[in-house]
């Protein structure tokens, strides 16, 4: 699968996949884009909240429920030091011992399945190619 950014403007770009999904992406700050880094994190609480869905509405239904994510980065870095997902989902019609299994559940399967979130733990090589004169 080929992705492609396309800058459109001055500090705008757009992100595009094959199946015609759109994203844009500018700088820290941008109005109506995302920057690169909180697209990182939007990517790893997405695979989190497509790796769970299933476990979660299996046992508390068909509800809706919300993958918050928050980064560490210390001041001027050009890098993120940690990031932190956050389920946000009812769970109050459970049994505690249910809770605690769903959430156990939830963690092995992110820990097994999810793409985004075991790549940054692994961390791998980055490469970029620019045409030579």
């Amino acid at each position: 699968m080929t992705l492609e950014v396309e800058r459109t403007g001055e500090h705008a770009f757009v992100g595009r996949n094959e199946r015609g999904a759109e994203v844009r992406l500018g700088r820290k700050g941008a109005e109506g884009a995302f920057s690169p880094a909180e697209l990182l994190q939007i990517a790893a609480a997405g695979c989190s909240a497509v790796t769970a869905e299933e476990l979660i509405t299996r046992r508390v239904g068909d509800a809706k429920f919300r993958v918050n994510v928050t980064a560490d980065r210390r001041e001027g870095a050009s890098e993120l030091d940690a990031v932190h997902v956050t389920f946000d989902v009812d769970v109050s019609t459970l049994p505690a011992d249910q809770r605690d299994a769903l959430a156990g559940a939830v963690d092995r399967a992110i820990e097994r399945l999810c793409t985004v979130s075991r790549t940054l733990k692994k961390g791998i090589p980055v490469t970029e190619s620019f045409p030579g004169a």
